[in-house]
């Protein structure tokens, strides 16, 4: 297999560009699945505290044997812990659970404008970092006007912006204001659940690599320069999200996919979810 490529943050900490997520993966299969992911060459595991599956992929990390600079574990904040103080807490809670004694990146889940906290949280997110807690600090589901703010306020620009994105749905404002500003572009939901694997242009493409639809939209993902972090508790497709290296879609092919963008959000607004 060839090895995941990384891309370099821009406080210098590399990441593997290719990571496997657990997003709606129970507790109980959440470590069966990450060990799965890990014995098939996966290095960057994402999961959140609204996930419920801190425990099981911290389980699967100690039971794996991987030494703990080989590894990449992102986890995320919720909205109801939003705030200074309550930050700092819902971190310990988070560490607590995966058994670590840091992670390699920190998100602000959702900007949650009404309540109107992530300044505050960011400062909070700031003093992780500065303290050596987490190696990078970034936010998801933010959108331009929301980074304008936080970027009048901060010191640390965020390294990462975790949002759906899909063929369906391909965030161009959000990719460009990101590398105006040296932020990584990271895509939750990549395959829009399965709603973009039937589309024709995506099947033909598939057909004439030899490659399964999804392998094509994650191969799409990675030479449009995004993160991404397919989930699946399957074994097979598991192995087949990272078997991603060894063909490439031409510039014909990579039109083709750009041109599906229709705006089809499978997740909530952030600028209404609080």
């Amino acid at each position: 297999m060839t090895a995941i490529p990384t891309v370099t943050l821009n406080n210098g900490v590399t990441m593997p560009q290719l990571g496997f997520g657990v997003f709606q993966v129970p507790d109980e299969e959440t470590t069966a699945a990450v060990a799965t992911a890990l014995k098939a060459g996966y290095r960057s595991i994402d999961t959140a505290v609204i996930y419920g599956n801190e425990r099981g992929v911290g389980r699967a990390l100690a039971d794996s044997g991987i030494a703990r600079d080989e590894l990449f574990i992102t986890t995320k904040l919720w909205n109801a812990d939003q705030g200074y103080d309550s930050t700092l807490a819902a971190f310990e809670t988070s560490l607590d659970k995966l058994g670590l004694d840091h992670v390699d990146l920190y998100l602000i889940h959702w900007p949650t404008p009404a309540r109107d906290r992530y300044l505050d949280t960011w400062r909070a997110l700031e003093k992780l970092y500065a303290d050596g807690r987490t190696r990078a600090i970034g936010v998801s589901n933010f959108r331009p006007a929301h980074l304008e703010r936080l970027l009048g306020a901060a010191s640390v620009v965020p390294a990462v912006n975790q949002i759906e994105l899909h063929p369906g749905l391909q965030q161009r404002e959000s990719r460009d204001f990101h590398a105006r500003h040296g932020i990584a572009t990271e895509a939750w939901s990549p395959l829009a659940q399965g709603a973009v694997l039937k589309n024709d242009a995506v099947t033909t493409i598939a057909a004439r690599h030899g490659r399964s639809p999804a392998q094509v939209v994650l191969r799409w993902h990675l030479q449009i320069g995004n993160v991404v972090i397919p989930k699946s508790v399957t074994e097979a497709r598991i192995h087949e999200n990272l078997d991603v290296f060894g063909f490439e879609l031409d510039a014909r092919e990579i039109d083709a996919l750009d041109a599906l963008d229709r705006g089809m959000r499978t997740g909530p607004d952030p600028d209404t979810l609080n």
